[in-house]
């Protein structure tokens, strides 16, 4: 007991809106449903657990947990309860500087995995999929990680062998896979289930395939409850790191940010652990994507920064090459013309040095030339708004990334019409724009992502000058009638204001 109130749980204590003592029941009654029938919760040990910071030992934090989630309708952790586990405990884990626990300890990663994974699960099951919760800034998450990621992973080749399982992987209670160990096969299995979930992702968006995306992670977690031998362990690993960005990807496409972000630092910790740099960088690159989409591209430098730095130097030149379109696109929102052109300049100097004498992984097997000339576009469309004279390069990199799109990534080719379509109405073609316009909008309905609908809203806002055409006004209406219930109105969702 630390005498000092516990502010994290006070504050989703009454966001559920429950008694005290319709806590204590509920606590008994979901602990009994958890296998712990001689759980006897009063009303008088939830008041300590709130006023007086109490930790209650386990099983109750899960089941605390467990009881939020469904409540709030969105992913509670224990670390949100303002409780520190009692395995695995940290020093810098729940202090002020740290509220969050980032980064978790190694052992940890299994049980935030699964637990994570699990919750996820109950709330898809009973339709509350929600992310009423505030995204972790930037800054706070690299000055978390920095020494973090810097550290030698987990399973480097000199670390002390187990043979019995995970000393610290905790059950999540919820859709846990029973731990066993796997084999060769089943790891295979695992790694091409993971490119069937990728092509899926690109060809039809994030919504319709998350939640299957999600049950295959919440099994890995429970596989890496075993120490297996190095080599499966480590691709293990790798299988949930990539799964885990699939996860945070799928989550983002459909605008469940929080619960994105929480996927994406999953993925990291999971690709440090199994001795993947690269990995590791790419997982924090997403996250800066996330926040240049979400109008925050300060901070997603300040991630790309750490992406850069963690990623060791056993990174391909393609994949530093595509690190640093993400950069120059958070340059681009910040109206930073210069440095990103210079940091585009590099990206396509590291591109076409890549000479495919080594192997390529999986997760960037997908970026290629026409991503290469995608960004250079999304890049010069972004900067147009502060500098119109981008409009026209911009232009340029969409028309080359269409004639090189001709694979099932739907979703990409819809961002490259509307990049195309923003930057002719900037450039005063509104001809242009609107032929554009109208191939994204033919293929959006057929696409889960609601990214798509977020830059349509943006090329929506720039044909406003144009809307007494009666092209562009035919347009506008028709844009109007298609866009989904959740995408109404012109402005950007869920976006700080």
């Amino acid at each position: 007991m630390t005498g000092v109130p516990n502010t994290r749980l006070s504050d989703l204590f009454g966001l559920a809106n429950w008694s005290k003592g319709e806590l204590a029941r509920l606590v008994n009654r979901q602990a009994a449903a958890m296998g712990h029938p001689q759980l006897a919760t009063d009303t008088s040990r939830v008041r300590r657990w709130i006023d007086k910071g109490e930790s209650p030992r386990d099983p109750v934090p899960r089941v605390l947990a467990a009881l939020f989630t469904e409540r709030l309708g969105r992913v509670v952790t224990i670390e949100d309860l303002g409780f520190v586990r009692q395995k695995g405990r940290r020093k810098d884990v729940g202090t002020t500087d740290n509220p969050d626990g980032l980064p978790w300890a190694p052992e940890r990663t299994a049980a935030v995995l699964t637990e994570f994974t699990g919750m996820d699960l109950m709330l898809n099951r009973r339709g509350l999929v929600g992310a009423g919760v505030a995204l972790t800034a930037g800054t706070v998450l690299t000055s978390a990680m920095h020494d973090w990621l810097h550290t030698d992973p987990a399973l480097a080749p000199d670390a002390p062998r187990q043979a019995e399982s995970l000393p610290h992987a905790e059950p999540a209670g919820f859709d846990r896979y029973e731990a066993a160990p796997v084999g060769s096969q089943e790891i295979e299995a695992l790694e091409h289930s993971v490119e069937i979930f990728r092509a899926w992702d690109a060809a039809r968006g994030g919504g319709l395939q998350r939640k299957a995306v999600v049950g295959q992670l919440n099994e890995v977690g429970g596989m890496l409850a075993y120490r297996h031998p190095d080599h499966l362990q480590r691709r293990l690993w790798g299988v949930a790191a990539d799964l885990a960005v699939l996860a945070g990807w799928m989550s983002h496409d459909v605008g469940l940010e929080p619960v994105a972000q929480k996927y994406f630092l999953i993925a990291a910790h999971a690709a440090k652990e199994g001795g993947d740099r690269p990995r590791a960088g790419e997982a924090l690159s997403r996250a800066a994507r996330q926040m240049v989409h979400l109008g925050r591209p300060g901070e997603a430098l300040d991630l790309m920064r750490l992406a850069h730095a963690g990623s060791g130097d056993r990174v391909l030149p393609r994949t530093q090459a595509m690190l640093h379109t993400i950069e120059a696109w958070a340059h681009a929102s910040l109206g930073q013309g210069q440095a990103m052109k210079r940091t585009l300049g590099k990206a396509e100097e590291l591109f076409v040095s890549d000479k495919d004498d080594e192997p390529m992984p999986g997760w960037m097997a997908t970026f290629r030339s026409e991503d290469m000339y995608g960004m250079q576009a999304l890049s010069y469309r972004t900067l147009a708004e502060h500098e119109p004279s981008a409009a026209k390069p911009a232009l340029h990199y969409a028309e080359k990334a269409l004639e090189l799109r001709v694979d099932g990534r739907q979703r990409s080719k819809i961002f490259d019409h509307l990049s195309l379509a923003s930057a002719s109405f900037i450039a005063g073609d509104a001809e242009q724009a609107d032929r554009s316009a109208r191939e994204a909008l033919s293929s959006m309905n057929a696409n889960s992502s609601h990214r798509t609908w977020d830059r349509l809203d943006e090329m929506y806002r720039l044909s406003t000058p144009y809307a007494d055409q009666p092209q562009v006004a035919r347009l506008r209406e028709e844009i109007d009638q298609a866009r989904p219930k959740k995408a109404a109105g012109t402005g950007r969702r869920n976006r700080p204001a």
